[in-house]
Formats: C-alpha cells, sequence, structure tokens
C-alpha cells in the first residue's frame, strides 16, 4: 500500500506500521534517517524551490516491504507528495524503486532553479561594480538566504540518499540500492554547486563593500577640495574682520573690490591646481 496523508492522521496507519513506529516518532528520537530491521523511517523538510514559498514542511516517510506511507506537515507538501507518488504505470514497481522516483520527481527543476541563481549573481555582481548602492545588499541578503535553505536542504537528502544506499536491513533491492547511489552523487553536486554560488555572492558583497569605500572615498575628497578653497578666503575675512586702523585697504575706495579679485584668483588657481592633480 501506498498512501500520502497529514501527519496527523499517522495513528490511522498503525495496523499497517510496525508497533514501535508510533512510539519511536512520538518521543522525538527520528532524526533524518533510521534504519530498523524490517522498516526504515526517513524525516526531511522538503523545500519547494520552485514556487516564492521560502518555510520548509516536514515530510516522514515509512517504508517496508508492503507499504510505503509519505506524512506530511502541511497542504503545500501534502499536494506535491500527492503529485510525485501517486503514478498509475508505477503501481507495480517494489517500494524501494517506488521511493526513489518520488525523489527524483520532487527534485526535478532544482538544477534550473540553481542555474538562474548562478546567473541572477553574476548579472548582480556587474551591477554592483557599475555602481554601488543600497538596494543591492537587499539581493546579496536574500541570496544568502536561499543559498543557506539550499545548503541544509541538500545535505539533509545527501546523508539520507547515503544510509539508503548502505541499505544495512536489506530493505530494497540492487537495482534501487544503485539508484540511491547515485542520487547521492547528484546530491554532491548540487552541494558543490550551492557552496560555489556561497563563494560568489561572499566576492560580491566584497565588491559591494569596496564600492561603497570609493564612493565614500570621492565624496571625502570633494569635502576636502571644497575645505581647502574656501581656507584661504576665511583667513581673508578673518583679517579683514579685525578692522585695524593702519590697514590702507580700509580707506582706499578700490579697497573692496581688490578683496574680491584677489579671493576669485585664489579659487581659480586652486581649482586649477586641483585639476592639474585630478583631484577633480
Amino acid at each position: 500500500m501506498r498512501m500520502v496523508l497529514p501527519i496527523s492522521r499517522i495513528r490511522e496507519m498503525e495496523p499497517y506500521m510496525d508497533a514501535k513506529v508510533l512510539n519511536y516518532i512520538h518521543e522525538g528520537q527520528i532524526e533524518a534517517f533510521e534504519g530498523f530491521e524490517s522498516f526504515d523511517l526517513i524525516a526531511f523538510d522538503w523545500y519547494d524551490v520552485r514556487s516564492r514559498r521560502t518555510a520548509a514542511s516536514q515530510m516522514l516517510v515509512y517504508l517496508d516491504r508492503e507499504d510505503l506511507f509519505i506524512f506530511c506537515e502541511d497542504d503545500a507538501a501534502e499536494s506535491a507528495a500527492r503529485a510525485v507518488l501517486q503514478v498509475p504505470e508505477e503501481e507495480d514497481l517494489p517500494n524501494g524503486q517506488a521511493l526513489y522516483h518520488f525523489f527524483v520527481r520532487l527534485l526535478k527543476g532544482d538544477m534550473a532553479h540553481l542555474d538562474q541563481l548562478e546567473a541572477a549573481i553574476s548579472d548582480g555582481e556587474t551591477e554592483v561594480l557599475t555602481g554601488a548602492h543600497e538596494a543591492y545588499l537587499d539581493r546579496i541578503i536574500a541570496w544568502r538566504q536561499e543559498l543557506l535553505r539550499l545548503k541544509r536542504y541538500y545535505e539533509q537528502l545527501d546523508s539520507i540518499f547515503d544510509d539508503l544506499a548502505d541499505n544495512d536491513n536489506g530493505l530494497l533491492d540492487k537495482q534501487s540500492v544503485r539508484r540511491f547511489a547515485n542520487l547521492g552523487n547528484r546530491m554532491e553536486r548540487y552541494l558543490n554547486a550551492v557552496q560555489s554560488l556561497r563563494e560568489s555572492v561572499a566576492q560580491l558583497r566584497e565588491a559591494y563593500q569596496s564600492q561603497l569605500s570609493i564612493q565614500q572615498n570621492d565624496l571625502m575628497k570633494i569635502f576636502t577640495v571644497v575645505t581647502a578653497v574656501f581656507l584661504p578666503l576665511t583667513l581673508l575675512a578673518g583679517w579683514y574682520g579685525m578692522n585695524f586702523a593702519n590697514m590702507p585697504e580700509l580707506r582706499w575706495k578700490y579697497g573692496y573690490p581688490a578683496v574680491i579679485l584677489v579671493s576669485a584668483a585664489i579659487v581659480a588657481a586652486l581649482l586649477a591646481y586641483f585639476k592639474k592633480k585630478k583631484w577633480l
């Protein structure tokens, strides 16, 4: 028998499962994979990469020679499990092979999702290097969170597939063991791809911070130039603000225009100097 049920209905399957399963589950002892003499228990947090839904839903799989039950935490997980498990032409397959096809369909589209992430991160790197601003930081954080979710998801599946390939209780046929070993190799490739993308995002974050530093340095350069230009004018204003009686310019009718011309000449000379030094 093969069924997909909400986890709240697990007791309905008690007549078809080993007597110690429910106690073992309710004691919270199950982690990712537990193999017993006559059955396997598999628990993992399913993550749907094909939707915008970021929350993970737990799936619990019970497998023995006669039965394959999948218990789901919520409606989204139950719908996904039903869509990939109940295929009429596979009714005569052993439960081990049916479980293999279940995982293959559950992971369908994951590599395409990783390729899209890689393309988005590559485009983001180009945009950041041409001019960073605060909007990119949100994108970088979103990519880091997504890759962390994928890393955790694939790590647990990689461990499960390795344990299934070991087949310590002899529950699976040779073909299923070989297929789960191949799935384990696929998970390693997925994990390597995720790790590579995480490194790319880390480099992108460094490039973003470097770009911000460059922009801040340019801004500080402008402030420095402005300060340097107005500092001599401030000095002139301080001198002539003293109004000493012996200042000849105070009684000269061209004194005010002369100071204006001198100030303009100072500003022009400093700007020309800074431009020559390529500080502007």
